[in-house]
């Protein structure tokens, strides 16, 4: 029935965008893949003006390094562009407010600027200097900030600017040598001139530090950490007693990292790129904490083996089978047990510091490097320990997101999420020994807490309602329900088509929330609302373009889909032709989204925009289209992300399946015209839709897929599947390429060859694999392009080959 040698021919065939339009309204593939600029410029960076009487954000033409700063009011209106002379005074999305809520502080194209709230008084502490991270110190006057990666702290009523530690990565020059030698300690004991230099240089060593001590005006004394470590980060204590930095060993071993070719730049030759080192070659360095007291100059090193649990070893069993799965594939039994050796003590990392507005207390997140274990734990400044606040131990890993913690203005308490339950939840506890108690209980996510200035609320988003629908919300810090703050129909809050531009922001008197909203066929616009419950929001934005309302676009309907696996419905977005009759028979196309861990059966914009509109494009020539959130997704809690443990590609083939059967027996798709296609994650998982199911799609296509998971990175790799020479099974059971030789039917694999995410290495690999099982596909590549495509020329290209794949092979033309 399908005529495989056909396929590379007819994939040359020039593309004619023939779409049927029941609306009457154009849409080409040539507008569909065009700048994005034609749906609309979004606003970005939001903030508050100090008074809280305006909204400022700005807008960047998609391609342009160039921003431009609008006003509008906070109530609506009119957009103002803001004069260029004006950007510094009106302050910024990470302006930051002392305790007394009398001084606001923002860095500004790299200067630091301080207003005083009571007279509107603007003070420039910083010109040229290129600062970050401001912070107020305890008195409420004093400002830090980080330069350089050194912490400052400047009076702004005296002018006067201190320098914090001055740190030097050495050993201290009185300190005797490490080990004895003879030969150069002799001259010492012989020649009385270098006894007397050696005894000078003490003596206007001991001088220094006494001037320093007495004499308050004086650079303090440096100190001399070692040379065997290397910094990596500092946090400064609010009242400017204890410095806290996070170290590593030094020149530690990153693991070999890999090249990739250039092959067109001005430079006229083919240039290699290093790019990230593949899972396992080596984990991440392991991070130590030093307590610096300020004040006496004293330096503690914090004993993070007092953490609980921190000497289990929760890849015990694994190593064991690893250890035998080597052996039975040839490796002997030393180098075999020599490769998965267990530490005696798990290393981590520092994935955050905090500090009480006090700062007499601070509080730092662990997270160890088997990713099994997340700690949070406050220093005990009298004993100069760690004392543990909390412990997330996970069998599968740790999730990336859903971390956050602080400090409530009480200075005591300290709030953090956590998916102790099964679901992020926000949760509370006293630092001084008091007991956890959840703020949020349900079956549902928590996101993004914001905790107001009075230290009575925290804001957050979560999607209690159904896993598609979020909304803002807060809970009072004394306890009790939860309170919608927002309810237009669509998605309020974070927008993943934004990024990380996207969160919602309070005013400076906490009477209001800015926010974003979407929906399925509309972008992003900024809105207002008051934060009392029940209160009407008020649109802000208005950039969406007149060009692109002007199609009638299909909006996808979010539905469930009953599971045969777990005890759960799937949630997918449903796309059917405007014109759609149940008496007809449909083909059917499933697109599958990227990342993993991630969600788009919601009810907002998108981050798949594109694939949106082209599923919009196939549903006018007569396809059914869903598009799911398979198990490993986000949003649907701990047990449902961690289904894809050691098992990537399982779980995801069972549902996407599900999804199959389902619209063939209720939306009248015919089993022999299906297609499937995604990029990244849904590039994989269209290779194991292929492989997995070969009778299920008559063609597919995968962009950026990952063929073989011991070629990606660190980061995700070793969460999901640990590293492959512990759990090499887990490694073969969820690689693509271990299946290959299951493909039936036409597959078109298309890659960028500047990819650092997902190595066209892979795809050269797969090619080969395809080759020698002499399978039927198509291989595309794209030489300036990275993972993520950006020349509106490349979408085009590539869309025009996955549209002219479905409508070869997949052909909806007979039934409809």
């Amino acid at each position: 029935m399908r005529l495989y040698p056909l396929m590379i021919a007819a994939l040359l065939i020039p593309f004619a965008a023939a779409a049927r339009t029941p609306s009457g309204d154009a849409l080409t593939l040539e507008q569909i893949m065009s700048n994005p600029d034609w749906i609309s410029v979004p606003a970005l960076n939001p903030y508050w003006s100090a008074d809280g009487r305006r909204v400022y954000f700005e807008k960047q033409p998609h391609g342009s390094s160039v921003e431009t700063l609008y006003s509008v009011a906070a109530n609506g209106g009119n957009v103002r562009m803001v004069p260029l002379r004006g950007w510094s005074a009106t302050g910024s999305n990470d302006a930051i407010y002392n305790r007394g809520l009398s001084r606001q502080a923002w860095i500004a194209h790299g200067d630091l600027y301080i207003r005083d709230l009571r007279n509107g008084h603007i003070t420039q502490i910083t010109r040229g200097a290129s600062v970050s991270d401001p912070m107020f110190m305890a008195d409420g006057s004093r400002i830090a900030y980080r330069q350089d990666g050194r912490w400052f702290i400047s009076d702004p009523a005296t002018g006067l600017t201190v320098a914090v530690a001055n740190l030097k990565l050495a050993d201290a020059p009185e300190s005797p040598p490490a080990h004895y030698d003879y030969v150069t300690a002799d001259p010492l004991r012989i020649f009385d001139s270098l006894k007397k230099d050696k005894a000078d240089a003490e003596a206007e060593r001991r001088q220094q530090k006494a001037l320093a001590q007495a004499d308050a005006s004086r650079a303090g004394v440096p100190w001399y950490l070692g040379d065997d470590i290397e910094l990596v980060s500092r946090s400064l204590s609010p009242n400017g007693r204890w410095l806290l930095l996070v170290t590593r060993p030094k020149g530690y071993d990153e693991g070999e990292s890999s090249n990739m070719p250039d092959y067109i730049n001005d430079d006229g030759r083919i240039l290699m790129h290093d790019v990230h080192s593949r899972v396992g070659m080596n984990p991440p360095a392991p991070n130590h904490v030093l307590l610096l007291d300020l004040e006496t100059h004293e330096k503690y090193s914090l004993d993070e083996t007092t953490l609980p649990g921190i000497k289990d070893d929760p890849l015990a069993e694994l190593r064991k089978q690893a250890i035998k799965w080597d052996v039975k594939h040839g490796v002997t039994r030393d180098n075999a047990e020599a490769s998965v050796k267990a530490p005696e003590v798990r290393p981590v990392q520092v994935y955050g510091i905090e500090w009480n507005d006090a700062g007499t207390q601070a509080a730092i997140e662990f997270v160890a490097v088997d990713n099994k274990d997340r700690w949070i734990a406050t220093v005990d400044f009298d004993n100069h320990q760690l004392v543990t606040v909390d412990r997330l131990h996970d069998p599968a890993w740790i999730n990336w997101t859903h971390n956050a913690f602080g400090w409530l203005p009480d200075n005591r308490s300290i709030w953090f999420l956590s998916e102790k339950s099964g679901w992020s939840q926000l949760y509370l506890t006293d630092a001084n020994g008091g007991e956890t108690r959840p703020l949020t209980h349900g079956e549902f996510v928590v996101e993004t807490p914001v905790v107001d200035h009075e230290g009575r609320y925290i804001y957050f988003q979560a999607n209690p309602e159904q896993p598609g629908t979020w909304n803002i919300y807060r809970v009072a810090v004394r306890g009790g329900d939860i309170e919608q703050i927002t309810d237009l129909p669509g998605l309020n809050g974070m927008q993943p088509a934004l990024h990380g531009d996207s969160r919602f922001v309070l005013s400076p008197d906490d009477s209001k929330l800015l926010f974003y909203h979407s929906t399925t066929v509309r972008p992003p616009e900024l809105y207002a609302v008051e934060t009392n419950p029940g209160a009407l929001a008020v649109r802000l934005t208005h950039t969406i373009t007149d060009q692109f309302k002007s199609v009638d676009w299909v909006a996808p309907k979010i539905v469930q889909i009953p599971s045969s696996h777990v005890d759960r419905p799937l949630y997918a977005r449903l796309y059917l032709p405007a014109d759609y009759d149940p008496k007809k028979t449909y083909a059917g196309a499933v697109f599958i989204h990227g990342a993993g861990y991630l969600q788009d059966a919601h009810s907002g914009w998108s981050y798949y925009f594109h694939e949106m509109m082209f599923n919009n494009l196939l549903t006018r020539e007569g396809y059914v289209v869903f598009d799911m959130d398979y198990r490993g997704s986000a949003g649907y809690g701990r047990d449902w992300r961690t289904a894809i443990y050691r098992n990537m590609g399982h779980p995801e083939v069972e549902d996407i399946a599900d999804g199959v059967h389902w619209i063939e027996q209720h939306y009248h798709v015919d089993p022999d015209k299906l297609g499937v296609y995604g990029g990244s994650y849904g590039g994989f998982m269209t290779y194991m839709m292929m492989f997995r199911e070969p009778d299920m799609f008559a063609a597919g296509a995968a962009l950026r897929p990952v063929a073989d998971w011991a070629n990606y990175n660190h980061g995700y790799t070793s969460a999901i599947l640990n590293t492959p020479n512990v759990d090499p099974v887990a490694y073969r059971r969820s690689s693509p390429i271990y299946f290959a030789e299951n493909l039936k039917h036409p597959l078109l694999i298309e890659q960028g060859l500047l990819d650092d995410n997902v190595f066209f290495q892979d795809t050269v690999y797969m090619v080969q694999r395809l080759i020698e099982l002499k399978k039927p596909f198509d291989v595309e590549f794209f030489p300036m392009e990275h993972h993520g495509f950006v020349a509106p020329t490349a979408w085009l290209h590539e869309y025009r080959k996955i549209h002219k794949l479905f409508s070869t092979y997949v052909n909806p033309t007979d039934g409809h």
